[in-house]
């Protein structure tokens, strides 16, 4: 993994092990798509409500702290503010707060909501005339949910050019209804497919540079708890744990 990710799989680490909370493999398989979103669009971490910004939505809400550590390690706030994560009364709720965490643009954990969100905003952005973009990451669990698919058909009929869906392809989804084959799904519902490597972020920066005259679908190959193997062969176990003192220990020492 690159470097940047490798520290933010640290500070998750080290976050969910002081507070007791956090999601980490589901955090883990999307720390690469949130770094090539903010390393490619339009953001200004010292002006968060910048009126030309472009929009990055987590409908997949329960990776909320994987969100918290990528926007400190980009600047919107210090890391060590994260350490309050999941604490009485503290900004950084296990599920992300529009209303009080700089850079989350939509307070998110009702599975299938983000999506339509986000396909509203860029309807608005669209009609308004301007360039700013929409981006949402979707999980392939939440992709049960009918409103994730009724969202898909209103932005392929409105030929959204400006939006994005980065789907999580992480088979959380493999003990119950799996999503198979996402890219037929998302073609057909006339959406502009590429598939990559879901940890790969120069790979997913590319897939989102490119242009189309349709919304596109990136789907994301990706692992639950990459970054940690330990995490990854045993990923329904680690769902909702937190490492203690030697879990952790053994944890940083797989980040590489």
């Amino acid at each position: 993994m690159d470097d940047l990710a490798r520290q933010i799989r640290e500070s998750i680490l080290r976050i969910s092990h002081h507070s007791g909370h956090g999601h980490i493999p589901t955090c883990f398989s999307v720390i690469e798509m949130l770094c090539a979103v903010y390393g490619t669009m339009r953001h200004d971490p010292k002006n968060p409500r910048w009126k030309d910004r472009d929009i990055l939505i987590l409908s997949k809400g329960h990776a909320a702290l994987g969100l918290y550590c990528t926007l400190a390690h980009f600047g919107y706030f210090p890391v060590e503010d994260v350490y309050a994560f999941g604490a009485f009364g503290s900004a950084f709720g296990c599920h992300a707060d529009r209303f009080k965490v700089p850079g989350v643009e939509l307070s998110t954990g009702s599975l299938g909501h983000g999506i339509g969100v986000a396909v509203g905003m860029a309807v608005g952005f669209k009609m308004s005339g301007t360039t700013r973009r929409v981006h949402v990451i979707v999980g392939d669990g939440e992709a049960n949910e009918g409103t994730v698919w009724e969202a898909l058909m209103v932005a392929a009929n409105m030929s959204l050019a400006n939006l994005t869906v980065l789907f999580d392809n992480n088979r959380s989804q493999s003990r119950c209804l799996p999503i198979d084959d996402p890219e037929a799904k998302f073609s057909a519902f006339g959406f502009d497919v590429s598939s990559v490597d879901g940890h790969d972020t120069d790979a997913i920066a590319r897939a989102l540079k490119a242009n189309s005259d349709r919304p596109r679908a990136i789907i994301a190959n990706t692992t639950k708890g990459s970054g940690c193997p330990t995490l990854a062969a045993d990923m329904f176990a680690w769902h909702r744990r937190s490492p203690n003192a030697a879990e952790l220990n053994a944890l940083l020492g797989e980040l590489r």
